[in-house]
């Protein structure tokens, strides 16, 4: 547990800041590079927190059990081959928190197996807050439920009939969402199960 505006406090803060961020741009990115500029003409094509973060849903991240940043908007009229330059730009952001994640846990080993470095400085402590939040957004935005990443990517890869079907999901979506992560059980059930898996399987992969 951290104290409020203690260093734990503004780890966390800066680890949410910059993975919602990355996270986002990383969807305009893609979407403009595939062909659709509305997110560039929104001026979200930038690593700017400003033109991603929405402050209720970063002050819920911060002091509840979820939250968001502002959507990105995309036509995917725009693209060439909309099925497929859907799914990318709907994985472009979990992603974007994978590669940051792996990015933090290698900065990280030399401070981790050193006998010499000191795992309590604040480079070090960033970097294992920044590894965890990424991970964390990864997994989370997976989760195959409207409006998340993960539901999306479902939309792109299942059959049109069955994706008719799924959409209507999409009325209830944050609802259910909601009910799975407000129930304590629940939430360690699915998503702390998927967390500590894929925590620990890129820590043995990256040789901890």
């Amino acid at each position: 547990m951290y104290s409020l505006f203690g260093p734990d406090f503004i780890f966390r803060l800066i680890a949410i800041v910059v993975g919602l961020v990355i996270h986002e741009f990383a969807h305009a990115w893609t979407a403009m590079v595939l062909g659709d500029k509305t997110a560039k003409h929104q001026g979200r094509v930038t690593l700017n927190p400003v033109a991603h973060l929405e402050p209720i849903g970063l002050l819920m991240v911060l002091f509840g059990p979820f939250g968001w940043a502002r959507p990105v908007q995309v036509n995917s009229s725009n693209f060439k081959h909309p099925r497929t330059a859907t799914l990318l730009v709907a994985l472009a952001g979990p992603v974007s928190n994978l590669i940051l994640a792996i990015i933090c846990l290698l900065a990280y080993r030399p401070y981790f197996f050193s006998g010499t470095l000191s795992t309590d400085g604040f480079i070090p402590q960033l970097l294992s807050w920044a590894a965890t939040v990424n991970v964390a957004l990864f997994v989370f935005n997976l989760i195959p439920i409207p409006p998340l990443d993960g539901s999306r990517i479902a939309y792109s890869l299942l059959p049109y009939r069955w994706e008719m079907q799924y959409r209507k999901l999409e009325l209830y979506g944050p609802f259910i969402m909601l009910l799975l992560i407000m129930i304590p059980q629940t939430r360690n059930a699915i998503f702390g199960t998927l967390l500590n898996t894929i925590t620990y399987g890129l820590a043995s992969l990256l040789g901890y």
